[in-house]
């Protein structure tokens, strides 16, 4: 049985990323594209807070850190919830190609139990690119960037318009991120899956 099922896996002709010569510079911290994101944003009373920071070549490296709202049994992260740590963390690999991509696809491997007040080290990468699909991959690792992995994802990206946001958004934020006076927070708003 193979890793990953057919959606998730590069075709043949796909092509290796390639950094954008102006994506931030490795270390960097990429900080929030939108503050009501659920996954980066810190607007959200609950939600993940993850801050990713960039990495060599087309990587990124992110920390989060499971507290109680985030449980789904007794003491223990939701799935749901380290699916979308995944998410965001290879969402935010989207900043070093600098494009506009959405989550097509993304399949989760749970590989051990993630308690609550554990620090969860991720990683991810781009693959492979093939047009307009962004092929990734990401792990996250209980306590130490070389501790055990408890959860990993393969992911297909695929680049689209700032018009997908505008035409499927809430009309009234959208307005709110497109009259945002600092240029920057403003195009980083569309830059990563809603």
């Amino acid at each position: 049985m193979s890793r990953t099922s057919a959606g998730v896996e590069p075709p043949a002709d796909a092509v290796k990323p390639v950094r954008h010569p102006d994506a931030p510079a490795p270390g960097e911290l990429l900080g929030a594209h939108y503050g009501q994101c659920f996954g980066c944003g810190g607007e959200q009373p609950h939600g993940l807070h993850l801050q990713a920071r960039a990495g060599e070549g087309v990587t990124v490296t992110a920390e989060f850190s499971v507290r109680p709202a985030h449980q789904g049994a007794p003491g223990l992260a939701h799935g749901g919830v380290l699916t979308s740590a995944l998410d965001e963390t290879i969402g935010s690999l989207n900043r070093l190609l600098r494009s506009i991509a959405v989550t097509g696809r993304l399949e989760t491997d749970f590989m051990r139990p993630v308690p609550v007040g554990t620090v969860l080290y991720l990683e991810a990468e781009v693959t492979a690119v093939a047009g307009r699909k962004i092929y990734s991959t990401a792990t996250g690792r209980i306590g130490a960037p070389d501790g055990p992995v408890a959860v990993r994802a393969d992911a297909l990206f695929v680049e689209v318009k700032v018009d997908h946001f505008i035409d499927n958004g809430r009309p009234e934020e959208i307005r709110a991120a497109m009259n945002d006076p600092g240029q920057v927070r403003r195009a980083r708003a569309f830059e990563v899956n809603p």
